[in-house]
């Protein structure tokens, strides 16, 4: 089960803010976990009225832990994860048009119509993809922070990955070579639970996946990754130590995702009491909505975001919808790239 809400209050000592989160992050941070939320919501009716084909995999409950991830970053620095990518790609400050219009396979996409939902790219962003191959990623996030310590430069790789794949072989030689190297890649485990549809303590020997890069000298910890403060505090940990050159590190998000796998999973592998349970009592959004209530943050303010969430889904939707499709010319293109000598 997932931390509770109280645990990352208990850990600071106080209620409020993390070190260096003040009001105004934090309503930023309810504003994009929020535009996550009502942008999976849109895309799952989408999906449901036959308007967007192929997988389609939510990030709804697991807003907490990209937002607050990508509050400690700096330009620059690189995002790479799995197949569950719209949430991140939001993150990153790509447009809920471009990504909305690439789920429903429209020319106005990220990647032309061509990528659908689990292929994603935007380099302007530091956004390098969303990947289907289970832990795939983790190896090309490590190249990301190898290209960075080989350019001299001070940024971070952040790695996504569920706990899932965590058991890839090509994770563990990618914790490898990172501690070897002292790389600055910090590596997320979204930890929601379950892996399709088996649950992590029937998948994983471990009970404490933070530990799992300490055979390398790799520091690691837990999370509540449904507390977007307490996850900021964490991310703000692990960008300090990368920067610092002190190599990798590993964060556990102790998260839950609130629908199925994928579109076409009826989830029948849990009780709805269970996802009641989390919804009710360590919901991000709500967890977030009464610490700013209780900061002084009126209703009306928060009704304000809300508003401005709605329409600018509601436009990413049109949008995807207007938009032409690709014509069959695309099909030889962005396929290859000429080498310079």
């Amino acid at each position: 089960m997932a931390l509770s809400p109280d645990t990352a209050s208990k850990r600071r000592g106080k209620s409020g803010p993390a070190p260096g989160m003040g009001r105004d992050t934090l309503l930023r941070a309810y504003r994009d976990m929020l535009l996550i939320r009502r942008f999976e919501e849109k895309a799952g009716q989408l999906y449901g009225m036959g308007l967007i084909g192929g997988f389609c995999h939510l990030y709804i409950g697991q807003e907490a832990v990209v937002v607050g991830m990508q509050l400690c970053t700096l330009p620059g620095d690189q995002v790479i994860t799995s197949y569950r990518d719209h949430g991140h790609m939001l993150a990153c400050g790509m447009e809920a048009r471009g990504v909305m219009a690439e789920l429903t396979g429209r020319i106005g996409g990220y990647s032309k119509g061509k990528g659908g939902s689990m292929h994603m790219f935007s380099r302007e962003k530091g956004f390098y993809g969303g990947h289907g191959i289970v832990g795939a990623q983790v190896s090309l996030g490590t190249g990301l922070g190898f290209a960075n310590m080989y350019r001299g430069s001070n940024n971070v790789s952040l790695t996504y990955f569920g706990e899932g794949a965590s058991n890839q072989g090509q994770v563990y030689e990618s914790f490898n070579l990172a501690a070897l190297l002292k790389l600055p890649v910090i590596f997320v485990i979204e930890n929601n639970k379950y892996g399709m549809g088996t649950s992590v303590e029937r998948a994983s020997a471990s009970r404490d996946l933070s530990k799992n890069a300490a055979a390398w000298g790799t520091p690691g910890e837990q999370v509540d990754g449904m507390n977007v403060q307490a996850v900021y505090e964490a991310g703000q940990r692990a960008v300090a130590h990368c920067r610092d050159g002190k190599g990798p590190y590993l964060l556990e998000m102790k998260t839950y995702r609130y629908r199925g796998h994928s579109m076409s999973d009826p989830a029948k592998y849990r009780t709805r009491e269970e996802v009641q349970k989390m919804r009710e009592q360590h919901d991000c959004l709500e967890t977030a909505r009464n610490d700013l209530l209780a900061l002084g943050v009126t209703e009306q303010d928060l009704k304000a975001i809300d508003d401005e969430v709605k329409a600018i889904v509601q436009d990413s939707a049109d949008f995807a919808q207007q938009s032409p499709e690709p014509p069959e010319s695309e099909l030889w293109t962005d396929v290859l790239i000429e080498g310079g000598r």
